[in-house]
């Protein structure tokens, strides 16, 4: 049986009340094994033919990553494979157990700010306070001493905030706006459903001072705001934005959006709807990918009422071009699980602190309650697998900009992937014929793709061409155009 009769339609996006689901080519959207016939290893696959009126993707030459079907066309005999992070060894020199947790990369400094409820009964007690902590490897943390807030009748702690209700959600981000004052380097909003979110600005990232004493964003359609709202500055939108915690019709715990261009006047609020039915979505902690701003990664706690209000962590994306208000759904299963600790299977025991931040020349981490470190590969959260039978993915059609091109790829010691780059018509280009394509096999972050003539692409720069990956046990995690070689 062959699916190919239904023509895909790119991503599965839930928002605006609106739910679909797409098929691309023999596969559901979210990436169900092709239930075609695999040919013998040694039979390469022959061309998947073009369908008409493709939307044409411009993508320069910024860092495009596997976790959705933004690029692609069709796939056979490969998926889309959601990676599991992997738990690092225990920190011997951990940083405060965390509750709602931000971390930080500031240059070389690491900053850890989180909620210390101290025993707190009620969203916004005042036993509730802010505590922070560094590191300059994001492994090894100190909890300096700052003399800043008094508590219990000492300032000898790493308190940098004592006012209810804004340490229950105290959240910051760097401000990365082009000629934003020194003074105001650092933002945060802050707040619940009476008071609304505050707006708050250090130049330091310690020492910080509320903007006003009115509420920067407010809402009144139902409850909101009872757990980690985020912001940040949107280099790809140009202006602020912020997604917060709202209780959609009452019922499911979910996300609203609004944008700002300077901080202080917000948008009118926009329901997001990205649950599945019946779904809880916790606190969304959406952010700018760091590698590819473009990008907005998505750790939602996911929240299960009925099975003793236990919690996982789910992985999901929108992008700056859909004006980040469509969430992907590719990936519906848990990202983190609980594990074999059954501390874990409890309520408020999976939340992860925002921001996905890089450890290592390969590395990125992640931060989950109470406070452990998880580690994938760079760009590692999913990628275009194929198994021990050889597969291709066809991607729309593209233009670029740069004379090279670069890919993020893991194959086994079996595997490979060849490359061939197509016209509109999806005819191979002389000299860029997936028979030219010297074979890449290894693994690396950053992986050269050349072929019998060479590597060099300018002569197809800003041309619309389509990518043809023709590959055996391996994992595509991005690519990239640009300049070069480095």
């Amino acid at each position: 049986m062959m699916l190919s009769n239904f023509p895909g339609l790119g991503s599965l996006v839930l928002g605006f009340q609106v739910m679909s689901l797409s098929l691309v080519g023999p596969h559901l959207l979210w990436g169900q094994n092709s239930i075609t016939a695999s040919p013998p290893p040694t039979v390469a696959r022959p061309p998947i033919p073009v369908r008409p009126a493709q939307p044409v993707r411009d993508i320069a030459s910024r860092l495009e990553l596997m976790v959705d079907r933004h690029l692609i066309d069709q796939m056979e005999n490969t998926t889309l494979k959601l990676h599991e992070p992997r738990p690092a060894p225990p920190m011997a020199e951990p940083a405060d157990s965390m509750e709602y947790a931000t971390v930080i990369k500031d240059g070389d400094l690491f900053r850890f700010y989180t909620r210390d409820s101290r025993g707190a009964k009620f969203d916004g007690d005042s036993t509730e306070v802010t505590r922070y902590c560094e590191s300059k490897d994001g492994i090894r943390w100190t909890k300096p001493r700052l003399g800043l807030v008094e508590l219990e009748g000492s300032r000898d702690n790493n308190i940098i905030l004592k006012e209810a209700p804004f340490c229950h959600n105290f959240s910051p981000f760097l401000d990365t706006r082009p000629g934003v004052p020194a003074s105001d380097r650092f933002k945060a909003l802050a707040g619940t459903v009476k008071s609304g979110l505050f707006g708050f600005a250090s130049a330091d990232g310690i020492r910080w001072r509320k903007l006003g004493d009115k509420p920067l964003i407010t809402y009144t359609r139902e409850y909101a705001f009872d757990s980690q709202n985020v912001s940040f500055w949107s280099v790809a939108e140009g202006c602020y934005v912020c997604y917060f915690r709202h209780f959609l019709d009452k019922k499911l715990r979910s996300v609203c959006r609004t944008t700002s261009s300077d901080f202080f006047h917000w948008s009118e609020p926009v329901q997001l709807k990205p649950n599945f039915p019946g779904e809880h979505l916790y606190t969304t902690l959406t952010h700018p990918y760091f590698r590819a701003p473009h990008l907005y990664v998505a750790l939602p706690t996911r929240f299960h009422p009925e099975r003793g209000e236990s919690t996982d962590i789910l992985f999901m994306t929108t992008r700056a071009e859909a004006g980040g208000s469509l969430f992907d759904r590719t990936f519906r299963e848990a990202f983190i699980r609980p594990g074999l600790d059954p501390a874990r299977w409890g309520n408020r025991s999976n939340y992860a602190a925002l921001n996905v931040v890089p450890t290592g020349p390969a590395e990125m981490s992640i931060y989950l309650t109470p406070f452990r470190r998880f580690t994938l590969r760079t760009d590692g959260f999913a990628s275009v697998h194929a198994g021990a039978d050889l597969g291709q993915m066809v991607t729309l059609t593209l233009r670029f900009q740069g004379n090279h091109l670069w890919v993020n790829l893991s194959t086994s010691a079996g595997g490979n992937l060849r490359l061939e780059i197509q016209d509109e018509a999806g005819q191979p280009i002389p000299g860029f014929a997936l028979a030219d394509c010297q074979p890449l096999v290894g693994d690396a972050i950053r992986m050269r793709v050349g072929w019998a003539k060479g590597a060099d692409l300018a002569s197809l720069a800003g041309r619309p061409i389509r990518l043809r990956f023709v590959m055996r046990e391996a994992d595509l995690f991005a690519l990239q155009f640009g300049p070069g070689p480095d």
